[in-house]
C-alpha cells in the first residue's frame, strides 16, 4: 500500500525533480517506509512506499521491467501474484513481492493480458517506453485511488487529488464543474470518473486507459453489469459463499508485517475475523468502542471475539478524543468528502497503526448482499410509481388519510429514479437546486441512477445494488482508504475480492418481504460460527453525534467558515442559500445535520487544500 506520483509529457518537458518531488511528499504518509524517484525525457515516476511483502530495498519502486521496455509504480496488493507466477512459470525474480511479479508479467503478456488476470486491490501507471504510452488502470470495486489531470503539457497521475490540481500544467488553471459540485453537496463525494475540477478525472473501477500524443483509449476490463446475470441460485448459497469466502482471506492473509481484523458487533467484520481465525489461529481482532451508548458495540464484538477464542484488542475512547482529531483528519481527506463518520473511522485506523501494518475489514458485505432497508423500501413502493403521476397524487394522498398507505415518496416523486436518487442525497433536491440552481447533474451520475426498463422485483433488486456498488460503496471506500492510508495503515477488504463478488452477482434473492431476509446469505454464513442469539442483535452503526457537535463544540467552527470565510466556488454557488440552511439548521428546523456536514466540510477542504 502506497502513494505515488508521475507525469508523461507530450512535448518532451517535464517539472523539475525539485517541484516533482515536493508535490510527491504530500503522499509521504501512505508510503513512510522508502522514497524513490525515476526521471527519463519524457516522463517522471515517483513513488512512497509502504512494505507489507518483502521488505527489503529489493520490492521499493518505481519498478522497470527486466527487459527495459515498462516502467511501472503500483499502489495495493495483488492476491493471485504466486499462483500467477506458477502458472507463467516465471523466473529470474529479484524479490518476493507482488510487484516483482507484475513487471515480469508485463514482459510476458503486455498490458492488458496482464491487467485481465489480476484478483486484488490495485492502481497501477504504466510507461511503454516502445510505443511511447502511458497506461494508467484501477481495480475492478474502485478500493484503491487514481487521478489524472490532462493538459497541453500532457498528462500527470497520482493516488491524490491534490497532487495533480497542485501540479504546475493544473494550479493556476482550476475551474470547478457546477454539475460535479452538486453532486459533492448532495452525496458528500465525488463519483468517478468525475471530480469537481474541469480536465481532472479519476480511473474508473475496472476500467485500463490508454494515452498517447495522439489522445486516449478507454478499455473495459471488469465492470459488473446493471443487467442481472442469468445464473442459477445456488441451492445452498451460503455454504458454498462461505468456503469462496474462506479462500478469499486465506490469500489475503499473507503479508510479512503484522496484520489484525477489524470486529465489530454486525455482521461482516465477526465473519471476517471468524475465518481469518480458522486459517491464523494467532490471529487479533481489534475493536474500537466509544462511551456513547447509542454507538458503541464493543460489548457485544467482545461476546464475538469470547466464542470464537480471538484475542482481542480493545480500545476506549470518549467524545472529546474524537472532537479533537477532527481538524487532524481533514487534512488527509485532499478532496472534497462529506461522510462524518470519517471522524472514528480515522481514530480507529491512527489507534490500530500503533500495532498492526495490515487489518481487514468487513466493507462491501451490505452493497453485495442486500443489507440496506432502503433496499427493501424501493421494492415495497414501486408499483405505486406504475401509476400516472397526476392520477397517483390524490389517490395517495386518500389512501394516507385512510391510513391504508403511510407513505408520502411517491406524492413527492415523478418517477422511482427520482426517489432512489433523493434518498442517497444528503440535502433535500429543492434545496440543492436553489444552492447551485444553473447546474443539473453530471450524464455520468444520472447514467447511475437510471434504472433497467424491465422493472421485475428480481431486476429492480439486481440494479439497487449495482446502483449502490458504484455509488454509495465508492463513499465508503474512500473515506477508509483516505483515513487508513493517513495513518500509514493498510486495510484489505475481502468482500471485494473477485471472487466474492463474482458469487453475489450471481446469486439473487427473487423477491425482499422483510427485514429478517436482508443479508440473509451472510447471516446464514455468521451461523455457522457464532449463536443465533448473537447474531440477530440489532447493529447499532459506526457513527458519532453529528447533531450535537453541529450544535455545541463544533458550531462557533461552523460559523467561522460558513459566514465568516470567503465561499470557495462563490462564482456559481449561491451562497446566500448556503447561509439559509445552515441559519435554519441552528433554528431547530427540520434539515439534516448531514447536509450541514456536507457544506462545512467543503469548506474546511478548501481552506486546507486549495486556498
Amino acid at each position: 500500500m502506497c502513494g505515488f506520483l508521475g507525469e508523461f509529457s507530450v512535448t518532451n518537458k517535464i517539472t523539475s525533480q525539485k517541484e516533482f518531488a515536493k508535490l510527491l511528499q504530500l503522499s509521504k504518509h501512505r508510503g513512510p517506509d522508502s522514497t524513490e524517484i525515476i526521471q527519463q525525457e519524457n516522463f517522471q515516476l515517483g513513488f512512497n512506499r509502504l512494505s507489507i511483502l518483502d521488505l527489503s530495498a529489493n520490492g521499493n519502486q518505481p519498478k522497470i521491467s527486466p527487459s527495459g521496455r515498462y516502467a511501472m509504480v503500483f499502489n495495493g496488493e495483488i492476491y493471485n501474484y504466486q499462483q500467477l507466477q506458477k502458472e507463467h512459470c516465471l523466473t529470474g525474480l529479484q524479490s518476493s513481492s507482488d510487484t516483482e511479479v507484475l513487471i515480469h508479467l508485463l514482459d510476458k503478456l503486455g498490458i492488458k493480458e496482464t491487467v485481465l488476470q489480476l484478483n486484488g486491490m490495485f492502481a497501477i501507471a504504466i510507461i511503454d517506453k516502445q510505443t511511447n504510452t502511458l497506461s494508467l488502470t484501477r481495480d475492478f470495486a474502485g478500493i484503491k485511488p487514481l487521478f489524472y489531470g490532462k493538459s497541453a503539457n500532457g498528462y500527470v497521475f497520482a493516488s491524490q487529488f491534490n497532487q495533480v490540481f497542485k501540479h504546475p500544467w493544473h494550479r493556476d488553471n482550476l475551474q470547478l464543474r457546477p454539475d460535479t459540485v452538486k453532486e459533492y453537496f448532495g452525496f458528500g463525494y465525488m463519483q468517478a470518473p468525475n471530480t469537481v475540477y474541469k480536465n481532472i478525472s479519476q480511473v474508473s473501477p475496472g476500467t485500463l486507459l490508454e494515452f498517447s500524443a495522439n489522445g486516449e483509449k478507454q478499455i473495459p476490463i471488469k465492470q459488473f453489469s446493471s443487467n442481472l446475470e442469468e445464473a442459477e441460485i445456488t441451492q445452498n448459497a451460503s455454504k458454498s459463499y462461505t468456503n469462496v469466502l474462506k479462500c478469499v482471506v486465506k490469500n489475503q492473509l499473507v503479508s510479512d508485517v503484522p496484520i489484525a481484523t477489524f470486529l465489530s458487533g454486525g455482521i461482516d467484520s465477526p465473519l471476517i475475523t471468524a475465518l481469518a481465525k480458522e486459517s491464523k489461529n494467532d490471529m487479533e481482532a481489534f475493536t474500537f468502542g466509544i462511551d456513547h451508548p447509542k454507538y458503541d458495540e464493543s460489548k457485544k464484538a467482545s461476546e464475538y471475539a469470547k466464542h470464537i477464542k480471538v484475542k482481542q484488542i480493545l480500545h476506549q475512547v470518549n467524545e472529546s478524543d474524537l472532537l479533537q482529531i477532527i481538524d487532524e483528519h481533514f487534512k488527509f481527506y485532499p478532496e472534497p468528502f462529506g461522510d462524518y463518520s470519517s471522524i472514528p473511522t480515522f481514530a480507529i485506523t491512527k489507534e490500530a497503526r500503533k500495532k498492526y501494518t495490515v487489518m481487514l475489514s468487513g466493507d462491501g458485505g451490505d452493497e453485495l448482499f442486500f443489507g440496506y432497508p432502503r433496499m427493501l423500501d424501493v421494492l415495497n413502493k414501486k408499483h405505486w410509481f406504475a401509476i400516472p403521476f397526476k392520477l397517483r397524487k390524490p389517490l395517495l394522498k386518500v389512501a394516507n388519510k385512510l391510513h391504508l398507505t403511510k407513505t408520502w415518496a411517491p406524492y413527492y416523486y415523478k418517477n422511482l429514479e427520482e426517489w432512489i436518487t433523493a434518498k442517497q442525497l444528503q440535502i433535500f433536491p429543492d434545496k440543492l437546486d436553489k444552492i447551485l440552481p444553473n447546474a443539473s447533474f453530471s450524464s455520468e451520475m444520472k447514467e447511475l441512477f437510471a434504472l433497467p426498463k424491465n422493472r421485475t422485483s428480481k431486476n429492480v433488486l439486481h440494479w439497487l445494488r449495482f446502483n449502490e456498488f458504484y455509488g454509495h460503496m465508492q463513499r465508503v471506500l474512500i473515506k477508509v482508504d483516505r483515513a487508513s492510508m493517513g495513518n500509514s495503515l493498510e486495510v484489505r477488504v475481502p468482500f471485494l475480492d473477485i471472487q466474492s463478488i463474482d458469487f453475489s452477482w450471481k446469486n439473487t434473492p427473487v423477491e425482499l418481504e422483510n427485514h429478517s431476509q436482508l443479508k440473509q446469505v451472510l447471516k446464514q454464513s455468521l451461523a455457522q460460527f457464532y449463536p443465533k442469539e448473537l447474531i440477530e442483535t440489532k447493529k447499532k452503526g459506526f457513527s458519532v453525534p453529528i447533531e450535537d457537535w453541529l450544535k455545541d463544540e463544533l458550531k462557533e467552527d461552523v460559523f467561522e467558515y460558513v459566514f465568516n470565510k470567503p465561499f470557495y466556488g462563490k462564482e456559481f454557488i449561491n451562497v446566500e442559500q448556503i447561509k439559509k440552511q445552515v441559519s435554519r439548521f441552528y433554528e431547530s428546523e427540520n434539515v439534516g445535520a448531514w447536509g450541514i456536514w456536507h457544506i462545512y466540510a467543503w469548506q474546511k477542504w478548501a481552506y486546507h487544500h486549495v486556498i
